[in-house]
């Protein structure tokens, strides 16, 4: 089988420009990419991932989504016309000037990469009798989606030529054959030696987005226990709520007063780059009580040699694994006992605890690399490419 001549030619497709979890994600794999791939992105949105790419040298250009359809939730995508006639016509004139895109840019392959983005390129990409790969980092699952969405992307996800997974537990909930690529990290995001535990006072973090599926709430509740067992430890929020989730940080805030533990938790808001935090934590804690995808922030957590509690559900165990070999401390989800427990079993044993954090560190720095992900999908492109070459045009 011969590949075809000079580089795959693929457009990325992603409906946001805001840096969160997928589109970190989508930088780390173009910088990534090797010579035999040519990649440019179009954004649904103006905002810092736009410049992030171009400073890698990816060409990148807005195609700017009305805001009704662009800022609709999840719940919205599922209803016909998003609910709205002007939504309607909006999205009619979006998907022509994507098709038309599409036919003029004239790529290999067309890569989305969040929901919203798969939908909307499917009737565009189909038109241009383009092959569709979709990059997804959601569970599809109506414990993490709205049912209506779940029923939806699983009936569309029979169309794209080929998925793509973060994990293995998003892969099991889409219905059909899918290839698990990992969000792997840059090589800077890796500690290249043994870490040194902090000094002082043990310090434990929870670092996302501030909102119910990460678990703040959670951890504060877990809080007392830790103080009783480890008084001066501190604790440290970090992240910023983000659609619409002002209302759930003020319940947190609020249930901390309420337990009076409230200048016991530092919270810092969003961070650039969140090396710093971790590298002060004796402590990294992932509480989402609903199953995660995958489980970026544990990743990160191991790649600065951080000892991590996680919640035992989705793309989680995959990363830290199970049994005598764990390279962590794992727990119920939702379980706010099992989780005050399993912070106090790090707290009680630094020595052990810092060993299988270094276990974590050379694991990650071996299987979560960003040019595996790469290679991953970068094969998946190469092989839908040939298939669609081989197969005659209508």
């Amino acid at each position: 089988m011969t590949a075809p001549p000079g580089p795959v030619r693929v457009l990325v497709l992603d409906h946001t420009a805001r840096p969160s979890g997928a589109e970190l994600a989508l930088l780390r794999l173009c910088e990534a990419l090797g010579p035999d791939v040519s990649v440019r992105c179009v954004l649904f949105a103006d905002g810092p991932l736009v410049g992030r790419l171009r400073t890698l040298g990816v060409p990148t250009r807005v195609l700017p989504l009305d805001r009704r359809v662009g800022g609709a939730s999840r719940t919205a995508l599922a209803r016909p016309a998003l609910g709205h006639l002007r939504s309607a016509f909006a999205l009619v004139r979006f998907q022509r000037d994507l098709l038309r895109l599409i036919r003029v840019t004239g790529p290999d392959v067309v890569h989305t990469t969040s929901l919203k983005a798969d939908l909307l390129a499917l009737l565009p990409a189909v038109l241009a009798r383009r092959p569709l790969v979709w990059h997804i980092h959601d569970r599809i699952a109506s414990d993490y989606l709205p049912r209506a969405l779940v029923r939806l992307v699983r009936v569309a996800a029979l169309v794209p030529a080929a998925l793509v997974a973060n994990s293995r537990a998003t892969a099991s909930t889409l219905g059909r054959s899918a290839v698990v690529a990992y969000p792997g990290l840059a090589p800077g995001q890796v500690r290249p030696g043994r870490r040194t535990p902090p000094s002082g006072p043990p310090v434990v973090g929870l670092l996302g987005r501030i909102s119910p599926t990460k678990g703040q709430l959670e951890l504060v509740r877990a809080v007392p226990f830790v103080l009783r067992r480890h008084p001066g430890t501190t604790f440290r929020m970090v992240g910023a709520p983000t659609f619409g989730e002002h209302e759930y940080e003020a319940v947190v805030r609020a249930e901390a007063e309420r337990l009076g533990v409230a200048p016991s938790i530092t919270w810092v808001g969003a961070v650039t780059d969140p090396s710093d935090e971790l590298d002060r934590l004796a402590v990294l804690v992932h509480a989402s009580p609903v199953p995660e995808p995958f489980g970026q922030v544990v990743v990160e957590g191991m790649a600065r040699g951080v000892p991590v509690v996680a919640t035992d559900a989705g793309g989680v165990p995959e990363i830290v694994g199970r049994g005598a070999q764990a390279l962590g401390e794992l727990v119920a989800p939702g379980d706010v006992r099992a989780l005050g427990e399993a912070i106090v079993a790090v707290l009680d044993d630094p020595v052990g605890s810092a060993e299988r954090a270094e276990r974590a560190r050379v694991t990650v720095a071996e299987r979560f690399t960003a040019r595996r992900t790469a290679q991953t999908v970068t094969a998946v492109w190469w092989d839908v490419t040939r298939r669609s070459r081989r197969a005659p045009r209508p």
